[in-house]
This record gives C-alpha cells, sequence and structure tokens, in this order.
C-alpha cells in the first residue's frame, strides 16, 4: 500500500485501525459485565475505555484521509473509502453511546447501550473484512509492479523489483 504516513516503509492507517478496534471491543466487554450484574466500577471503566477508542479512532480517520489521497481511482478507491465510512459509522454509534451516558453520574451501561455497541461491532466486522480486501487490492497491484521471487520456498513474500533499461 502506497501511503504518505509511513514508519520505516510500512503504512500507519493498517497498523492504528487495530486500537480502537479492540477498545471499542474491550468497552462492550466491560458494558456487558456492567449489565450482567458484575461491579459496578466496569461500566464506567466501559465508558471511559469507549472514549479513549474514539480518540484513536479519530487519529485512524485522519491517517487513512491521507492515505485516501494516494488511492487510484478504480475499485480499489471505491473499497478504500468504503472502509473509511464503515469505521466511521462504528465509531459513530459508538459516540452515540458515550454522549448518552456522559451526563448520567455513574456512567453505567443500559440494555439499550450494550444493544447499540453490539450493532456497532458488527458494523466493525464488515470494516475488518473491507481492510482485508483493501490490502488483497494493494497486494496485487504490488505484485504486478514488481516481480516475485518465491523461488526460496521458505522466504515468503519477498519482491524482487524489475528494472526495465531506459531508452
Amino acid at each position: 500500500m502506497q501511503s504518505r504516513l509511513r514508519v520505516q516503509g510500512h503504512p500507519i492507517q493498517p497498523m492504528l485501525v487495530t486500537f480502537p478496534l479492540g477498545l471499542f471491543v474491550s468497552a462492550t466487554v466491560f458494558d456487558l459485565t456492567d449489565v450482567i450484574g458484575g461491579p459496578a466500577f466496569l461500566g464506567e471503566v466501559g465508558y471511559w475505555t469507549g472514549v479513549a477508542a474514539l480518540f484513536a479512532a479519530a487519529m485512524t480517520a485522519i491517517a487513512g484521509m491521507v492515505d485516501l489521497w494516494d488511492v487510484p481511482g478504480d475499485q480499489t478507491r471505491r473499497t478504500a473509502v468504503a472502509f473509511n465510512l464503515v469505521n466511521a459509522a462504528m465509531a459513530g454509534m459508538f459516540l452515540v453511546s458515550c454522549l448518552i451516558r456522559a451526563h448520567s453520574p455513574q456512567r453505567g451501561a443500559s440494555v439499550a447501550i450494550l444493544i447499540t455497541e453490539l450493532v456497532a461491532l458488527a458494523v466493525g466486522g464488515v470494516g475488518v473484512h473491507l481492510g482485508a480486501r483493501l490490502m488483497r487490492q494493494f497486494d496485487r497491484r504490488r505484485r504486478t509492479e514488481a516481480g516475485t521471487f518465491d523461488v526460496l520456498g521458505g522466504v515468503a513474500g519477498s519482491t524482487v523489483e524489475v528494472v526495465r533499461p531506459r531508452p
């Protein structure tokens, strides 16, 4: 994947996307525990984990928008836009959940909030599928631009650039 934001040659956005997703799942687990009768403080932990996930999602969205500038205008671009929109929808649903809870004294979860978070995670699952498809599309594009060197069997994914002589 070509990207303007890179760390040692690797794009940042695919690395960042794991943080909000993991934090959203953790927040939902804390809220589930609160709803089924666990200690009351777990609802507040779920709330603050959701808030942290929203900040991580915002940073990931910024990196995704920067990366979107470099995506060619074909099927890959449509997949990248869909990926970013689905992730924004998931974050939006968690934002609604956090805003509802922000004004309650205990910030505990309710059944309605838990259902909203579970639906948001299902939407996030679609985002994971789109992200995997996007990585495969970038990998296919990269392989067509560079020849692969799979003769060594044990070294998977090694590439050799094809150098064409200039006229």
